[in-house]
């Protein structure tokens, strides 16, 4: 099946809004130095009651939801062999790339002892078979390599039109052994984020005496599956209405708009799951508790449902700007979800509380604009993004 060649678009670099995602990445990593230099508990809001905070709520358990675009595209062309969303495959690989890279990395920073972390995938005969926490970690290790092999064709497409003659010979070498290995791959990276992602809920059903009856679930690991692949595609449908009209080039609506049925489903199916148990077992109740619990709870729901219900509707598949409003609100109800199962609806009892520090807080968004600007400059001198005829002006 043919489709747009993907081509760098080229251009300026070091724009103003590149060199300000810059400075809150140099401010992050200053952060960084205090943390590795101070340790855990001179950067952080973290205590014996509460193990991790946002590093893991935000930068791991929503960044690599956030990043399962490559995922959930991977499922849509390879599995459900709808071709046409090809063009969607290159951006929502380096996007899910860059998620998960930078997911590892915050890891690296929340573990205490952090130079013993390459004991976790050689020291095999201590290995924990009944572990989520270790198929989470394993897995995440193993699809960070995965994944950016999945993006690899792009980088060996620019070295064979355009590198020098070292970057030549090996892309020549390497493209054809790749191309028969990327069935295996893509299988592989099918395989890894239904595996951590669904344990991602696991985790925290082991804690189940310290959760709110709202968010424990004992099908947590396949909610949070769900609720991966709608954040997926929400993700998909942003990224490229974000990136196509910041260089200037015509979006497709009606392919983004074949996604919204899609997403429209997913979400109903996590609902009517999400409330089905609750209902049985007999939780529902605290939902109309006067608290912030019910609060949250609502709040989240109403940014799934209101969208959810609204990309069934023939207008969701036709205008770009109903597309990207209706993946706004999704991705926030998604990410509400998932960091109130983290961080709002734990609870180890009284005497403990938790607040990010300033220092979590510039690690964060240091890391956020990273993969912003890192992502500008594959795209810009990378095939990734479709060409494209430039919007007409206005």
């Amino acid at each position: 099946m043919s489709h747009a060649t993907a081509t760098p678009v080229g251009g300026k670099l070091t724009t103003p809004f590149f060199n300000l995602m810059a400075l809150v990445a140099l401010v992050g990593a200053v952060a960084l130095v205090v943390r590795f230099g101070q340790g855990l508990g001179a950067a952080s809001g973290m205590t014996d009651g509460y193990a991790w905070g946002i590093w893991i709520a935000i930068d791991v358990v929503v960044g690599t939801a956030l990043g399962c675009g490559g995922y959930a595209m991977a499922l849509m062309v390879y599995v459900a062999n709808r071709g046409k969303y090809h063009p969607l495959v290159r951006p929502a690989l380096l996007t899910g790339a860059l998620g998960y890279s930078f997911a590892a990395l915050s890891i690296v920073v929340d573990v205490g002892r952090y130079w013993g972390m390459w004991k976790i995938p050689t020291y095999v005969s201590w290995w924990n078979f009944d572990s989520a926490l270790l198929e989470v970690a394993l897995c995440v290790m193993t699809y960070v390599m995965v994944i950016w092999i999945e993006f690899s064709p792009s980088v060996l497409e620019r070295w064979r039109a355009s590198g020098t003659p070292g970057q030549r010979t090996f892309a020549e070498s390497a493209g054809p052994k790749l191309d028969k290995a990327l069935p295996w791959i893509i299988a592989l990276g099918i395989l890894l984020p239904t595996m951590h992602q669904s344990s991602l809920g696991t985790v925290m059903m082991l804690p189940y005496s310290k959760m709110h009856p709202l968010w424990f679930s004992p099908i947590l690991p396949l909610l949070f599956l769900v609720n991966c692949l709608f954040l997926g595609y929400a993700a998909v449908i942003g990224e490229t209405t974000v990136s196509t009209s910041g260089f200037g080039r015509r979006s497709d609506p009606r392919l983004l708009g074949s996604l919204a049925p899609v997403m429209g489903w997913l979400i109903l199916f996590f609902l009517a799951l999400r409330f089905g148990n609750l209902a049985m077992r007999g939780s529902l109740p605290a939902a109309f508790a006067a608290n912030k619990y019910a609060a949250w709870f609502w709040l989240e729901n109403l940014l799934l449902l209101v969208p959810g219900i609204v990309l069934l509707g023939k207008n969701a598949r036709e205008r770009a700007s109903t597309q990207f409003g209706a993946a706004f609100a999704i991705m926030a109800g998604g990410v509400l979800y998932r960091f109130n199962t983290y961080i709002l609806a734990y609870d180890p009892g009284p005497g403990w509380s938790y607040f990010p520090s300033v220092l979590e807080i510039l690690v964060t968004a240091g890391f956020v604009a990273a993969q912003v600007m890192i992502y500008l400059f594959v795209v810009r001198r990378f095939p990734v993004l479709t060409s494209a005829t430039p919007a007409p002006s206005r």
